[in-house]
């Protein structure tokens, strides 16, 4: 029975107390509540996005503006990209660069590959002692080893000074896990039986049926992944030598030193210290800022098929 029939039948009562009874997200929004909708959006735009210029801006400014401005420029007057050449001719932030590039890529693609394979192997009914290795997983949300016993785990197992200690001990989440694993649980079981009755094992099941249903949330669980391992930097204080520090490291390093570290390698310090600062946090946002909008489309697809049924 459509809506114009039941509206003819119930009558102009009907009506009334029919449209009274509608939740208040489906009525009309009125003039007001548009308007304040769109200044809390407003503001929460400017919150985010008023940072971002002043840091850009401080990174191209001289001293005399930034002096001028009691340290924060939004938009420099002589915009200058001396800081980016005294950042990139000492070869330290390059390489640092290049570091957190690698372990990033690396870890991302080795935590997703973990987080999948479990969160599959979970999903399944009747796995022997599923219960058991699910609440282990579920136990290191609510109680953490700590930083003693981690680090002796990661001397002993001979990963002290090298990259591995700042990819294995964080390699799998199990918040993210959870999350993988509810998706697949969610997949129909028929697409899984009639994969099964082919003659399809586990692995070909996960690679050419779960795999491309579970794009969206795979892309989402990455991006977390990539975020946590792109701006980590006390693993690598705790286990590695400088020689091997990421750029988060690298970045606390100026942040908390200014243009020492530089000084310290030889390299002429041609700009103030408050634009080198900023110069390193523009370079360390600027990876995940190229990357988000090719995800994008994955976060709404991920949106709309755990809000649509049937």
């Amino acid at each position: 029975m459509n809506a114009p029939t039941t509206v003819v039948r119930l009558g102009a009562k009907g009506a009334k107390r029919l449209k009274a009874r509608r939740p208040v997200w489906m009525e009309k929004p009125s003039v007001v509540g548009q308007g304040a909708k769109g200044l809390v959006l407003l503001l929460v735009c400017v919150a985010v996005i008023y940072p971002f210029l002043v840091v850009v801006g401080t990174s191209l400014s001289t001293q005399q503006e930034i002096a001028a401005n009691n340290g924060f420029v939004l938009f420099p007057t002589h915009p200058t990209f001396e800081a980016y050449r005294t950042i990139f001719a000492g070869g330290i932030v390059t390489d640092a660069l290049v570091r957190s590039i690698g372990i990033t890529l690396v870890g991302t693609a080795l935590s997703i590959a973990l987080t999948v394979m479990m969160a599959y192997g979970l999903s399944r009914r009747g796995l022997l002692w599923g219960n058991f290795f699910l609440m282990t997983a579920l136990l290191t949300m609510l109680f953490t080893p700590g930083i003693i016993p981690t680090f002796l785990v990661v001397k002993e197992l001979g990963m002290l000074g090298t990259y591995a200690a700042l990819i294995l001990p964080t390699a799998l989440s199990a918040f993210n896990l959870i999350i993988i694993r509810s998706f697949i649980m969610n997949i129909p079981a028929e697409l899984l039986e009639a994969a099964r009755l082919d003659g399809a094992g586990d692995l070909r099941i996960l690679w050419h049926v779960v795999l491309p249903l579970s794009k969206a949330v795979i892309a989402v669980v990455g991006l977390f992944y990539a975020v946590g391992y792109w701006n980590a930097f006390f693993n690598a204080m705790l286990y590695v030598d400088s020689d091997k520090w990421p750029l988060a490291m690298v970045l606390r390093q100026y942040v908390l030193l200014g243009s020492s570290i530089d000084q310290s390698a030889g390299a002429e310090i041609a700009a103030p210290s408050q634009a080198i600062q900023m110069a390193v946090v523009v370079i360390s946002l600027v990876p995940i800022l190229c990357v988000y909008p090719f995800l994008q489309k994955y976060f709404t697809k991920g949106v709309l098929t755990g809000a649509v049924k049937g």
